[in-house]
């Protein structure tokens, strides 16, 4: 690995060395982190919660809809989620750096299936109180914050190092699937078994992963670490920490733009009911929201074909370029199934763009360090895209949907080569 970015060598898993895929197998996904019972155990519980907690994302904002009728009050609870995330996402790394992230994990994961149980018995017993959803929604976004660090800082553990694109890539394809699949069955099941049992049914899947974490190994610090506090001068640690290694610093300003320049999401129900409105105004909106995640689920079921890859910084800054250059692409596109294949074009490089990014933080990052990585990179991607929410609304009403889109997408060309051009860090590093 080039170290130049640090002086002390990152501590992961034995690296073990596999043949060449040959034929077919060398396009479809890298399946070798799942030979590890560890990870595999890791893994296998994100399948029954990348689902279960989508259920309780679409029962939310259907409840507090149900009983104010107002989509204001829906934005606001967005909102009333994303400060504890933010501040508890800090605090979690530090926290995830100072003491055993298997019996952090126990904690957290188990505090949310309780919060779940909590938005249950609030529905069953028909409360009816936006404030209790509020504070319920605020305190799953907090053990959610201590919980990401965690468990991503803990796949370096878990994992040789040069399987961490891999491993990456499993894990974000079980996402992205779970974003597909959990709102199409929550719009199936209420119907049928009503609202408040999509929050049980995530509780019981929580319930997984609380028994999968279990049978995890010990992870506590490594030996000759210093002990530690999660404190505030913990976090700040951390932010010097990237201040001071500028491969870490750029892979987070890397999703910074391709995310608040080219997340277009908040002009879809504009683009859905003007530009694509006589496609089917509901057909356009559900394709529109569903492109991206499939164009990355899609990305992950063929990551063979670019998960070995070893020069993991230039993987990133060609990703984000074609995020851009396929944002624009949707931009200036009238048909609708032309802009949703560019939006699938984007979810691909917005795949490639995850693994990569992913793989730097645990790769390039010293293991006391890596729970504030994780950290900073929760609130990164929570809060890149809440802010092109602000920027592309404010856009659209300016210029009209489509030309802020398209200008968004070159913005995020022009930049992340414009950046890569001037710090030559990123495009220099490579496992």
């Amino acid at each position: 690995m080039d170290t130049s970015e640090s002086s002390t060598e990152p501590q992961s898993a034995p690296v073990v060395e596999d043949p060449p895929r040959r034929g077919w197998r060398r396009w479809a996904m890298d399946t070798r982190p799942l030979r590890i019972p560890a990870y595999r155990r890791l893994w296998s519980s994100t399948i029954v919660t990348a689902v279960g907690s989508q259920l309780t994302a679409v029962a939310v904002p259907k409840q507090i809809y149900d009983i104010t009728g107002s989509s204001a009050w829906v934005g606001a609870a967005s909102l009333a989620g994303l400060l504890p995330l933010i501040v508890f996402a800090l605090w979690g790394g530090a926290v995830a750096d100072s003491m055993d992230r298997r019996k952090l994990l126990l904690i957290t994961n188990s505090g949310i299936a309780v919060t779940s149980l909590l938005f249950w018995l609030q529905a069953v017993t028909g409360l009816e109180s936006v404030a209790a959803l509020m504070v319920l929604l605020a305190m799953q976004q907090a053990f959610w914050g201590l919980n990401a660090p965690a468990r991503n800082a803990s796949i370096a553990r878990l994992v040789p190092g040069g399987q961490l694109p891999a491993a990456n890539a499993l894990g974000s394809t079980v996402m992205q699937t779970g974003q597909v699949v959990g709102p199409l069955l929550a719009g199936a099941l209420i119907p049928v078994i009503g609202l408040p049992e999509l929050y049980l049914i995530d509780a019981l899947a929580l319930c997984v992963t609380v028994w999968a974490v279990y049978k995890l190994p010990s992870l506590p610090p490594l030996a000759g670490a210093a002990t530690r506090r999660a404190g505030v001068r913990e976090i700040a640690e951390g932010f010097r920490y990237i201040s001071m290694h500028k491969v870490l610093l750029l892979s987070f300003l890397a999703d910074i733009i391709a995310m608040v320049f080219g997340m277009p999401r908040a002009l879809f129900p504009q683009l859905a009911a003007e530009t694509y409105g006589s496609y089917g105004e509901g057909l356009a909106l559900g394709l529109l929201f569903a492109a991206i995640p499939i164009g990355a689920v899609l990305g992950g079921l063929f990551s063979g074909t670019f998960s070995r890859a070893r020069r993991h910084g230039p993987m990133v800054i060609g990703a984000v370029v074609a995020w851009g250059l396929a944002i624009t692409g949707f931009g200036l596109s009238g048909n609708l199934w032309i802009a949703a294949a560019f939006l699938a074009a984007a979810g691909v490089a917005d795949m490639v763009s995850m693994v990569f990014r992913g793989a730097i933080l645990l790769s390039a990052a010293t293991d006391e360090m890596r729970g504030r990585m994780q950290g900073v990179f929760t609130v990164v991607v929570a809060g890149g895209p809440r802010l092109a929410d602000v920027l592309h609304g404010t856009a659209g009403s300016a210029f009209g949907p489509r030309a802020a889109v398209a200008g968004g997408g070159l913005l995020v060309v022009a930049v992340m080569l414009g950046l890569a051009l001037a710090v030559p860090a990123l495009r220099r590093y490579r496992v």
